[in-house]
């Protein structure tokens, strides 16, 4: 099969296309999320159970529906953004390369969604109920409705993004930038990244939700040592070709 070079204003109106295309999608998507906003911040304030929330400044709530539906549309778009970006690429890689980059596009958005319900699930929980019972005998919790959707969203996307550290140990470990073995070697300086990654990424104070993300960092960090592990396990060595030494005339 034969390439199919295109020049490279081609390529740029591609791009364009393919931009506009995933552009358009989120837009649609927030609009989307727009229409069932209500239901959508009922869902959010869950974790917090009887917390109430209050609306300090005209307007508030308006302009977080808006953030909460961008949020929402770029999570629901994300699978077409990611085939705008695989449709886009593949053509202009070798076979080995399509090999590699299609599979980790996808775990990147598995491992996105999973650490989205990481902290859906085990990191916000624990935090509001740090947070609530710190001073439950003081002072009576009113919280502002902004904040709080500030806090969890950001905590949301944070941990997603955090959950993408083996995909980017997979994609170093198969093009052979790093061993798994100098992996495991660096783990006194992974816990302490870790430990800064989790009180960075965390947009409250509580050391719960610190040591929680920083666990998970670390565990995720173990995961990627064995995928690099196994995958040079199975791989065969592929010497370098040297094309042999001509004859001398």
């Amino acid at each position: 099969m034969k390439d199919i070079k295109m020049p490279l204003a081609d390529h740029f109106e591609e791009l364009r296309h393919r931009v506009f295309k995933s552009l358009l999608s989120i837009v649609f998507a927030a609009i989307t999320c727009l229409l069932a906003i209500k239901p959508l911040v009922r869902l959010l304030e869950k974790p917090a159970g009887s917390i109430h929330f209050l609306q300090v400044a005209p307007g508030e709530f308006l302009f977080v529906s808006l953030k909460v539906a961008g949020y929402g549309g770029l999570t629901l778009a994300l699978p077409y953004v990611l085939f705008q970006i695989l449709s886009f690429v593949l053509p202009g890689l070798t076979q080995r390369e399509r090999r590699l980059i299609a599979p980790a596009v996808a775990a990147s958005a598995f491992l996105f969604l999973g650490g989205i319900a990481f902290a859906w699930w085990a990191l916000i929980p624990a935090a509001l109920k740090f947070l609530v019972n710190y001073g439950a005998d003081v002072v009576e919790p009113l919280w502002s409705i902004e904040r709080y959707l500030d806090f969890v969203l950001v905590l949301m996307v944070a941990t997603g993004l955090a959950f993408q550290l083996p995909v980017l140990q997979f994609l170093l470990g198969v093009l052979r930038l790093l061993k798994w073995q100098s992996m495991l070697k660096s783990w006194r300086w992974v816990l302490i990244g870790s430990a800064i990654a989790g009180a960075v990424l965390t947009p409250s104070t509580d050391p719960i939700t610190m040591l929680l993300l920083t666990g998970a960092i670390s565990a995720l960090f173990i995961i990627g040592i064995g995928l690099v592990a196994i995958t040079d396990r199975f791989r065969p060595e592929t010497p370098l070709s040297v094309d042999p030494p001509q004859a001398e005339k």
